[in-house]
């Protein structure tokens, strides 16, 4: 079965790109009978904001997008009602599900994997800093990747701190996209990522793809931003030995002046526009041709959701921001 997710950080109020990328998810599934789910990724814990799941839930809940699992409220009509949690994969609130991503990071390091960083934040600035002089990528130097047992010991015995880092394979990493067809990456140039900062947290990198495995879903559909990062994600399902899921990576949304969609330009969150009297359906149909059309011989301008649901496919999202 297929099986969708949105997948926002509590960090605010949504997006418009953000409720592009749920409502596209969402229509994916019911496209194909298929199931989509809420995941709350709080793992960042610094940029959290109180209330914004709530709000999150709220949103969706008022343009009619629902999910088979995931954070729902207990009373809907009550603001700061309690958060109870549906579905077989949970918990669906990412800071909940700490002690299953350190159990798969101590995987990573058994397998050699991933490697232990005990690096100041002044030693990495310094590298940083020769790097740009040099015109170079800043990027890890693998300092720590081969550090002996004993002095691994030594360090954690002493208190330092650490982080443990993904190591990419040098190696040329190949995926379809279901948007922007054949892409491929040179592990080389890649950095190798912290998947577990020195307070015990995941990073988005490892509780993203761990997550994603453990929910069984098969399409990731995301935004372009996050390209980049793929080759990090394929590669750790590759060393986990899972089957990587679809990936679907939406266009940018950008300001008429071909920058990418900030506030400094007009209203960038749905919430804007709901305060403002906009109507679910209008909302709705701005989001939805925000990189899609029905494509040609379509007369109908104007969709309802369930409409959307029958019309919809990722073969007709545009590449272009």
């Amino acid at each position: 079965m297929i099986r969708t997710r949105f997948a926002p950080s509590p960090t605010g109020y949504l997006h418009i790109g953000g409720l592009r990328t749920a409502l596209y998810s969402y229509l994916f599934a019911r496209k194909s009978k298929g199931e989509f789910l809420l995941r709350i990724e709080d793992t960042d814990q610094e940029r959290f904001v109180e209330g914004a799941i709530e709000n999150l839930i709220d949103t969706l809940n008022w343009f009619d997008l629902t999910y088979e699992e995931g954070p729902y409220k207990k009373d809907p009509t009550n603001p700061k009602s309690e958060i109870l949690q549906k579905g077989d994969y949970g918990p669906y609130i990412q800071s909940q599900r700490t002690e299953i991503h350190k159990e798969h990071v101590a995987q990573l390091l058994a397998s050699g994997n991933t490697y232990r960083c005990f690096c100041t934040k002044e030693r990495l600035d310094e590298m940083r800093q020769k790097q740009t002089e040099l015109k170079q990528a800043p990027m890890y130097d693998r300092r720590c990747l081969d550090l002996p047992q004993s002095e691994i010991e030594a360090k954690i015995a002493n208190g330092e701190t650490y982080v443990i880092r993904q190591k990419m394979p040098y190696e040329t990493i190949k995926f379809k996209d279901l948007i922007r067809g054949n892409v491929q990456f040179d592990g080389k140039i890649i950095d190798d990522q912290v998947l577990m900062k020195s307070d015990g947290f995941p990073t988005y990198h490892l509780a993203n793809v761990v997550d994603d495995h453990l929910m069984k879903i098969t399409h990731v559909i995301r935004g372009e931003e996050w390209l980049s990062s793929t080759p990090k994600h394929i590669a750790l399902y590759k060393a986990f030995g899972w089957q990587p899921p679809e990936f679907a990576h939406l266009p940018l949304l950008l300001n008429a002046d071909r920058s990418k969609l900030s506030k400094r330009q007009g209203d960038v969150s749905v919430e804007e526009y709901i305060k403002k009297g906009y109507l679910k359906e209008a909302i709705l149909n701005f989001a939805a041709f925000l990189g899609w059309n029905p494509g040609a011989g379509e007369e109908n301008e104007i969709f309802t959701l369930k409409e959307l649901e029958e019309a919809f496919s990722l073969e007709k999202v545009h590449k272009a921001g």
